[in-house]
């Protein structure tokens, strides 16, 4: 998609018409509660909507419909060639609304118009109409059995399912849950973030659009407390799959044990490895990698590359190319297409890399912090101990080790609670080989930085995932149930001489 002006997307911005209630059984309604909470453009401090914030009451209502439509089969039971067509629907309208998508998710979220555009609107899209083309395509299985009996394998979708998403790519995540649940029958019940409900309300009203019978997607905003945890405890959630940090995610694990034992799938954090050892070839392509694992999205990222683990013999020459790639990550308008670094999220995040910032002992790079934006930061610290080193900051904050050898590259790597994501450069394939399989983290990247794409799953070793995976055809196993069937085909005669 061709990128416009700045003053176009302003143009856009000012035009916009947000939904502002929870949608529930195919219509927006205000929450019961009557109560609202104000939706923030981050990048200027100005009031967006007024959404509605719905709390336990709400999620009853909207589990009551989510069921009913499950059980009546008017998703769960159709034919899977139905779903499918009706979730193509669903991408070609978002396709003709990807602009206005565009906008609205860089208004909610500080997130930079290119961004939005190129990476996370379209990304969307694709990830739906991956999983749709999907659906009438994994097979059940007949297992093998004595010439008395078959043996029947179903998927069968597991129910109702609770969605809770993040902030920090709201339509995007929103794509990888629904996409898959969808798919396989299920009714959900969403929850975005507080502080980015936009789009989420605006898909939910297009799916309607497109044919999602009423019930079937369900968009409740509002606040952890008074949306999430009653997701977690309801005894009519049959599963439950969250992305978001690793403190909130552990709570989920303890919201199912204390009501129905529902199955719970967690995304969470990161503190994901680049290793550059002296052997890499090409460090200006190395460096540009690093930089945009680091900084892109603002770092707001699960799998940004928040540790570059650099041989010695490499590091000052790489360092000084990382900074000449830094300098073109400008800060600025967010609705400016010329910007690649836009707004944090909010006031209390910026807040939060801002405390991290002052702890840093050497900034080699960057470091400044005013009125909600960061800059593009890189800072040295001694060793793997230093808190920079060990938490997830969510920021533009790339802290460099130095290391001497590759099993000491590896070591470092791997001392850390979290396992998302990492990466390797070398020249040598065995290395790499040897590299990549010692990385304890559910995604290594070779020579590059990325996540892998709708194909391939995505989620995390040790406290950065549990449970599964988003993404790929493994995706589908955490919204449907296995179900045996054993048919005995033995005569009565026979069986009675047995």
């Amino acid at each position: 998609m061709e990128l416009l002006t700045q003053d176009e997307y302003k143009s856009i911005a000012a035009n916009l018409d947000f939904a502002t209630g929870a949608f529930i059984d195919g219509g927006y309604r205000p929450a019961i509660s009557g109560e609202t909470f104000t939706s923030v453009n981050p990048a200027t401090g100005t009031p967006l909507a007024e959404i509605a914030a719905c709390g336990a009451a709400d999620v009853d209502l909207a589990v009551t419909k989510a069921r009913e439509a499950f059980d009546d089969g008017r998703w769960s039971r159709i034919h899977p060639g139905a779903r499918k067509d009706v979730l193509i629907r669903l991408c070609k309208l978002m396709t003709r609304n990807a602009r206005e998508l565009a906008v609205m998710e860089n208004l909610d979220s500080g997130k930079t118009i290119f961004d939005c555009e190129t990476v996370d609107i379209p990304e969307a899209i694709n990830c739906i109409k991956w999983h749709a083309e999907l659906t009438d395509k994994i097979y059940d299985q007949v297992a093998p059995a004595s010439d008395d009996h078959i043996a029947m394998v179903l998927r069968e979708p597991i129910g109702v399912v609770g969605l809770v998403l993040p902030w920090n790519f709201p339509l995007l995540m929103l794509a990888w849950k629904i996409g898959p649940a969808l798919a396989a029958g299920c009714s959900v019940v969403v929850k975005p973030a507080m502080e980015t409900s936009l789009t989420a309300l605006r898909l939910a009203e297009l799916a309607s659009e497109a044919g999602l019978p009423r019930g079937v997607l369900n968009v409740l905003p509002g606040g952890g407390a008074e949306v999430g945890e009653p997701i977690g405890r309801h005894m009519d959630i049959d599963m439950v799959s969250f992305t978001g940090s690793t403190t909130t995610g552990k709570r989920f694990l303890g919201y199912s044990g204390e009501s129905n034992a529902k199955e719970v799938v967690l995304e969470m954090g990161g503190k994901n490895p680049a290793i550059v050892m002296e052997d890499a070839e090409n460090l200006d392509r190395v460096a540009q990698h690093v930089v945009n694992g680091a900084f892109w999205n603002m770092g707001e990222n699960c799998s940004a590359t928040s540790r570059l683990i650099v041989h010695r013999d490499v590091k000052a020459d790489l360092l000084a190319r990382i900074e000449a790639h830094a300098r073109a990550w400008n800060v600025g308008d967010p609705l400016d297409p010329e910007t690649r670094v836009g707004a944090l999220v909010s006031k209390a995040h910026y807040d939060k890399v801002c405390g991290y910032l002052d702890k840093a002992e050497n900034i080699l790079f960057g470091g400044t912090a005013e009125g909600g934006f960061v800059s593009p930061t890189v800072v040295e610290v001694a060793n793997n101990t230093h808190q920079l080193a060990r938490e997830e900051i969510f920021g533009p904050v790339l802290s460099v080790i130095e290391v001497a050898s590759f099993d000491e590259a590896v070591a470092v790597a791997n001392d850390t609670v979290y396992g998302l994501c990492a990466s390797l450069f070398t020249a040598n394939a065995k290395r790499a080989i040897r590299g990549a399989r010692a990385l304890r983290a559910g995604t290594v990247t070779v020579n590059s930085f990325g996540e892998g794409d709708s194909a391939t799953p995505f989620g995390g070793y040790k406290q950065s995932g549990f449970g599964g995976r988003d993404n790929g055809v493994h995706a589908h196993d955490q919204y449907t149930q296995l179900k045996t069937i054993w048919i005995d085909l033995a005569d009565d005669a026979d069986e009675a001489v047995s």
